[in-house]
């Protein structure tokens, strides 16, 4: 390992022979290691400079590592903590790698090898969620893009930077908004940057599979329990072990799912279905919806109970509608990954196709807008996708679901006929039309969107 690379760690031990004993043995590995007597000074080193990783000691005058452990990851969410713990004291240091979010616990002095590759593992750990971070917040002001999630918005800004709060706890998260919004790479972003990245990221739709078979995918099944059961199946909660497990439309489980996956919660074991044993999993469940469970939660279409074990940490994904600022580098983005996938030139849009996409409504969200970049891609021959290919793909009604009645339901009728008149008169050709009606192209454009009037082919 280089000087340039050499891991960074912090070891806080009361015990002046332990403590020393520790620090050679990491050192003999090319590591640079910093050692304090107490967790006090384990915060002051913390917050002085950025360690790959630190490992505290539980039992410690003054704060103990415990204590110690929940203010590092306060002050540095991405460093991984490696509990150290004697014998009497391991159960209650479990409860810490699995609650307060330790990388994980080694017995008092533990083996070189122990140490060495535990803390090798939290070194890197740490490095890829710093390397995440520094990603989705990176001087492009693309956001999030290599977890998946593009972005520039203030809203997106606000979002990547609670995932990444929240992604290196244990904690549940509970992801809302509505469909087509992005809630699944939300989700797997929370996994990639946790400390279960290299385990499973394991999903099931909930509304997605029929209601009688949801329980079967995510308890599993032995051989028997039902017809056509041939062969025994795991279920997502056993296949997810060791790693993350996102339920998609969780708001669409049945009352009796609702209360086998909150046992299974509460147990942390599983039964497979016409099984008689009990296996333990070691999973995060993560959740989305787009129903707005907390007022099911009254008429009974949703447990308390499971609600409130899921919804630890709240998440919202914010509409497009309430980010426009990302419509056009969502649209550059899908562009480009659509031609490359499809082997064409390179397309981009022209400033009148931009302006008709940030004025659209996407009542279907980012998908929707995925959608149509995919099909400008296929369908527009040249290398410029302009107003006039993409305002026949988009929804007339989309501006608020009413008529327009009285008065300025009047108006909107005449104007509309105006602009059928004036584009027939033109020969659809849209340039001419609008200086007919002495508006600018880009505008005729966002008229003809509103009121449904499909682009004639031929028309500039």
């Amino acid at each position: 390992m280089s000087p340039a690379k050499r891991a960074a760690v912090l070891i806080a031990d009361d015990h002046d022979n332990q403590r020393r004993q520790l620090r050679l043995t990491l050192e003999d590995e090319g590591m640079e290691v910093e050692d304090v007597p107490d967790a006090a000074a384990a915060l002051a080193a913390v917050g002085r400079r950025a360690f790959d990783a630190v490992v505290l000691d539980v039992n410690m005058p003054g704060m103990d590592g415990l204590t110690a452990l929940v203010r590092i990851a306060h002050s540095d969410p991405r460093v991984a903590v490696v509990i150290v713990t004697g014998e009497t004291l391991i159960q209650r240091a479990r409860e810490a790698v699995l609650r307060l979010g330790a990388f994980d616990l080694l017995a008092k002095m533990p083996e070189p090898e122990d140490l060495i590759g535990v803390v090798a593992q939290a070194c890197d750990l740490t490095r890829r969620r710093r390397a995440a971070h520094e990603a989705a917040a990176g001087p492009s002001g693309a956001g999030g893009a290599d977890l998946g999630i593009v972005g520039r918005s203030p809203a997106i800004v606000a979002l990547l930077d609670q995932v990444r709060r929240v992604a290196p706890s244990q904690g549940r998260v509970l992801i809302t908004g509505e469909n087509g919004s992005g809630k699944e790479l939300v989700a797997e972003a929370i996994h990639r940057l946790s400390k279960r990245a290299e385990g499973p990221f394991v999903k099931l739709n909930c509304a997605a599979i029929p209601r009688e078979l949801v329980e079967s995918e995510l308890f599993g099944y032995e051989r028997g329990a039902f017809t056509g059961a041939a062969q025994p199946k795991k279920g997502r909660l056993e296949l997810a072990d060791g790693g993350t497990l996102f339920l998609d439309e969780v708001g669409d489980l049945s009352i009796e799912a609702q209360a086998k996956l909150l046992r299974a919660i509460e147990t942390g074991e599983v039964e497979r279905l016409g099984g008689t044993r009990s296996a333990r999993f070691d999973v995060r469940i993560v959740s989305a919806t787009n129903r707005d469970l907390q007022s099911e939660l009254a008429g009974g279409g949703f447990r308390p109970d499971l609600f409130y074990r899921l919804n630890v940490l709240p998440l919202h994904v914010p509409p497009l509608r309430e980010r426009r600022a990302d419509v056009a580098l969502l649209a550059a983005h899908f562009l480009e990954r659509f031609c490359a996938a499809e082997g064409r030139a390179p397309k981009r849009l022209d400033d009148e196709a931009r302006a008709v996409l940030e004025e659209y409504h996407w009542p279907g969200n980012v998908r929707e807008l995925r959608n149509l970049m995919e099909r400008a891609v296929v369908l527009v021959e040249g290398e410029v996708v302009t107003a006039g290919d993409l305002v026949p793909w988009l929804d007339p009604a989309d501006a608020g679901g009413q008529e327009a009645v009285g008065l300025r339901g009047e108006i909107e009728k005449r104007e509309a006929d105006a602009i059928r008149r004036a584009l027939e008169s033109a020969g659809w050709n849209v340039t001419q039309a609008a200086a007919g009606l002495g508006i600018d192209r880009t505008n005729l454009h966002r008229k003809m969107r509103k009121y449904g009037i499909a682009r004639r082919p031929g028309g500039a």
